[in-house]
């Protein structure tokens, strides 16, 4: 089984001799090609290449960033694709840190799984949320020894994705998206992570409450509509869910959107109030351990759709998978069904 392991050698929760332990349990699994990205995009562009050159599996030694960039690699492959030894700044490095472009497909995401090399997940970020959600062990020795399992036991799962047109721009998700408050908090962590702070639970937790003081609660911005989807007005924020949890303060899961699948459409929780009371009563269903539906008055609720668009009036914060993507006012979400076999 021809398999290219991507390394992302700056994840938050591995250091070299974890690494070369991992690299070497799974090279004697499989017949193994190692590559370090190196830049931003870089994933991408380096799954994208694994599947032109006919590998079997692309596995991911990294957090939700660099797996999304994999799995976008995977689905939209590039004719043009660099070699991996492309360095940006120069016109393949200019072409290799882009997202590749529907225009750019060989296949498409409706061919379903069959089409494309098989995805592994070890976790070595963080959060670990789409790791997490496909059952694995959040420490990623323990998780390639289930892994190691699954290869020799043949076990496998299909799972769908989310997809986000904005602009001139598209890109899958493997667990969530956001527009409004949690992005805003993503973009102030990431600034956080930029001046060489460590993005722990409590730090996200400190600069969301920081944050929520900050962000206009007086003028929601978006509107939900779509094929069959009764139009809504006036939310402050918007949460759409590929799968549940939507993310981990540590090891508690958060639910906002408990019904939400790999095998479902898309999920989606608005808020129409972000009053200190109202989300004082929302915070404690979200963080249960229970599984029904958020039952908090003034909230936007979808479950199992196909297809919507959520529009703003202004410029708000735009995330997909815990990556902050800018500002935007119209995004088109997809639920792109089968879309990727997983060794699971």
């Amino acid at each position: 089984m021809r398999t290219m392991l991507l390394v992302n050698p700056t994840a938050t929760t591995t250091n070299r001799r974890t690494r070369d332990v991992l690299i070497r349990a799974l090279g004697a699994a499989v017949d193994l090609t190692v590559e370090e990205t190196r830049y931003r995009g870089h994933a991408a562009v380096l799954a994208s290449g694994a599947r032109s050159r006919g590998f079997d599996a692309v596995a991911v030694l990294g957090g939700d960033g660099t797996i999304n960039e994999a799995v976008n690699g995977l689905l939209t492959p590039r004719d043009d694709t660099p070699p991996a030894d492309a360095s940006p700044g120069g016109p393949a490095g200019t072409a290799a840190g882009s997202t590749p472009e529907p225009g750019d497909t060989t296949t498409g995401p409706e061919d379903g799984a069959e089409g494309r090399p098989e995805l592994i997940v070890i976790p070595g970020g963080g959060a670990n949320v789409f790791a997490r959600a496909l059952g694995l062990p959040n420490n990623p020795v323990e998780a390639t020894s289930v892994v190691l399992e699954a290869l020799q036991e043949g076990r496998r799962r299909t799972v769908g994705l989310g997809q986000a047109r904005w602009g001139e721009e598209n890109r899958y998700f493997t667990f969530c998206a956001g527009l409004g408050y949690d992005a805003e908090v993503i973009r102030a962590i990431e600034g956080l992570r930029g001046a060489g702070f460590k993005a722990t639970p409590a730090r996200y937790v400190s600069t969301a409450v920081r944050h929520y003081f900050a962000t206009d609660r007086r003028h929601p911005a978006l509107t939900l509509e779509g094929p069959g989807v009764p139009v809504a007005q006036g939310m402050f924020m918007a949460i759409i869910s590929n799968t549940s949890p939507w993310t981990y303060l540590g090891d508690r899961p958060v639910r906002p959107t408990p019904w939400a699948s790999f095998d479902t459409g898309l999920d989606l929780l608005g808020l129409r109030r972000m009053g200190l009371p109202s989300m004082m009563r929302l915070l404690p269903q979200v963080l249960s351990d229970g599984e029904g539906p958020i039952t908090a008055r003034h909230l936007v609720q979808l479950h199992d759709e196909a297809e919507f668009t959520l529009t703003a009036n202004r410029p708000v914060a735009f995330q997909l998978d815990g990556d902050y993507l800018g500002e935007c006012e119209k995004v088109e979400f997809r639920s792109v069904p089968n879309a990727l076999q997983i060794v699971a």
